[in-house]
C-alpha cells in the first residue's frame, strides 16, 4: 500500500476549467469556418495583439529575422537538430515496405506514404519553445512530408526570432506568426490565404490541445495531449536534491502541470519535499511552479519496486525519470508511459531540448495506448494486393463467394463469383441476361 504524503486537487476541479476551455474552442472554431480570414485576424488581435498585413513570412522577412539571431543560438539549435535528425532516420530505417507472394500468384505488399502537407505548432506565449520546431519539423522532413506549414504566436507583441530561425532551419515550407485556436483552424480548415494540411503535430496550451481534439478526423493529429507531467522514481539511493530540481523543471511549464514522486524511501519523500519549498521562492518561473506544485503535486511512498513500477504504470505519464540504483530494470517491468529518463545522469531537460529524441508526447493517460510523435506519425501505411494466376483466382473466387454469403453479402459474393468464372469457366446462376 502506497502512503500519500502529499494529494492533488480533485480531478472534478479540472473537469470543471476543462469544460469551459471546450465551450470557448467550439465557438472560435465555427467563426473560423464561417468567416474564414476575417475571423482569424480577429482572434489574433483579440488573443495576441497582433494583426500584421500577412501572418506568413515572406522568404526575405525569414532571412531578416535569421541573421539578428546570435550565431551561438543558431549553432545550437543546428546541434540540436541534427540530433533530432539522427534518431529520426534511425526510425525511419526500422520501417520496412515489403511484398511478399502467398499463393502462387498472389502477391501482397506494404509500402509509407508522407502525407502531402503537415502542420507544425510551436507554441510561443510565455516561453518561446525554438525545441518544439525541431520535434514538429524535422522529423516531418525526415519522413518525407513535401509541405510543412509552420505557426508561431508572437510573444507580447514581438517576434520570436529564435524560434523562426529554427522554424526555417528546420526546414519549414510555410512560417506563420499565428498562434491559438486560430492557428490550428486555419491549418484544419484552410482559409482564403492558407490551404489546409492533412495532419497536426505539436504542443500547445490547453486551447491549442482541445481544438486538435475537435478538429481530429477532420485532419489527422499526432496525439491528444495536456499539461506537461513529470514522475520521478527513487529508491533510498536517490538524491533528495536532484528529485525536487527536476520535479519542478517540469512544473515551470504551467500552473497545471503535474508533477509526481514515487519513492520506497520515506526519508527521500519528506526531503524532496522539503528541497521543493527550499527551492521554489527563488525560482524565476516561480509563478507557474508553485500552483503546479502547489495543486498538482504529489508524493506516494511504497515498500517494495514491485509497488513502485507498478504504481507508476498506473499513472502512465509522459516523462518518467529514473532515479534507482539499477534504471535500466524500468524497461522490463514498465509497459505505460511516454519516454523513460535512467539514471541520474539523464533528466528529462535533455528530451525537451538536446538530446534527439521526441518531446512530443502523450499525457493525460494516453500514454495507455499511444506513443509519442515520430517519424511513423507522418507516414500512412498503405497496402497493395495483386491476384494474377488463375489458379489461384479461382481458389479465392469461390472462397470469397462462401465467406459473403454467411454474412448474407451477396454483392460481394458475385464479385467473387466473377473471378472464379472468368478463371475456371463457373457458372453464374445468379446472372440471368
Amino acid at each position: 500500500m502506497a502512503t500519500i504524503l502529499k494529494h492533488a486537487v480533485p480531478k472534478s476541479e479540472v473537469t470543471a476549467s476543462l469544460a469551459q476551455v471546450r465551450e470557448t474552442v467550439t465557438g472560435v472554431i465555427a467563426d473560423i469556418r464561417a468567416r474564414g480570414d476575417e475571423a482569424v485576424r480577429a482572434y489574433s488581435e483579440k488573443f495576441d495583439k497582433w494583426s500584421p498585413d500577412s501572418f506568413r513570412l515572406t522568404d526575405e522577412e525569414v532571412e531578416k529575422i535569421v541573421a539578428s539571431v546570435p550565431q551561438q543560438v543558431i549553432d545550437d539549435i543546428r546541434f540540436v537538430q541534427e540530433q533530432v535528425r539522427t534518431f529520426a532516420r534511425h526510425q525511419l530505417d526500422s520501417l520496412r515496405e515489403f511484398e511478399v507472394e502467398t499463393l502462387p500468384g498472389v502477391r501482397l505488399g506494404q509500402k509509407h506514404i508522407p502525407v502531402q502537407a503537415a502542420g507544425a505548432y510551436i507554441p510561443g506565449g510565455r516561453y518561446p519553445l525554438t525545441a518544439s520546431a525541431h520535434m514538429t519539423i524535422v522529423t516531418a522532413k525526415v519522413a518525407g512530408v513535401p509541405r510543412v506549414v509552420a505557426c508561431t504566436p508572437p510573444i507580447h507583441g514581438e517576434i520570436p526570432a529564435a524560434t523562426v530561425a529554427a522554424m526555417h532551419l528546420a526546414g519549414a515550407d510555410e512560417i506563420w506568426l499565428l498562434g491559438g485556436v486560430q492557428a490550428v483552424a486555419a491549418m484544419s480548415v484552410g482559409t482564403d490565404t492558407m490551404r489546409p494540411v492533412n495532419l497536426i503535430a505539436g504542443p500547445g496550451n490547453a486551447y491549442v490541445a482541445e481544438a486538435k481534439r475537435q478538429l481530429f478526423g477532420e485532419i489527422g493529429i499526432d496525439l491528444f495531449a495536456g499539461p506537461t507531467e513529470i514522475l520521478v522514481l527513487a529508491d533510498d539511493q536517490a538524491d533528495p536534491f536532484v528529485c525536487a530540481v527536476d520535479l519542478l523543471s517540469q512544473a515551470e511549464h504551467g500552473p497545471d502541470s503535474p508533477a509526481v514522486l514515487i519513492t520506497t524511501s520515506r526519508e527521500v519523500a519528506e526531503k524532496t519535499i522539503a528541497e521543493v519549498e527550499r527551492l521554489l521562492p527563488g525560482m524565476p518561473t516561480r509563478d507557474f511552479a508553485e500552483p503546479a506544485w502547489r495543486d498538482h503535486g504529489q508524493v506516494h511512498v511504497v515498500d517494495t519496486l514491485d509497488e513502485l513500477y507498478s504504481l507508476a504504470d498506473d499513472f502512465a505519464f509522459e516523462h518518467v525519470e529514473v532515479l534507482t540504483a539499477e534504471p535500466r530494470l524500468a524497461l522490463e517491468r514498465m509497459t505505460q508511459y511516454g519516454a523513460l529518463f535512467l539514471g541520474e545522469g539523464t533528466c528529462v531537460s535533455f528530451g525537451d531540448k538536446v538530446i534527439g529524441t521526441n518531446h512530443v508526447l502523450p499525457t493525460r493517460g494516453a500514454a495507455r495506448y499511444t506513443g509519442g510523435l515520430w517519424v511513423g506519425k507522418y507516414l500512412k501505411t498503405v497496402t497493395y494486393q495483386e491476384v494474377t494466376d488463375t489458379d489461384s483466382q479461382t481458389l479465392l473466387g469461390r472462397l470469397c463467394g462462401r465467406a459473403a454469403r454467411v454474412e448474407l453479402f451477396e454483392g460481394h459474393a458475385r464479385s467473387g463469383d466473377v473471378r472464379a468464372a472468368k478463371a475456371a469457366g463457373d457458372e453464374l446462376p445468379w446472372n440471368t441476361a
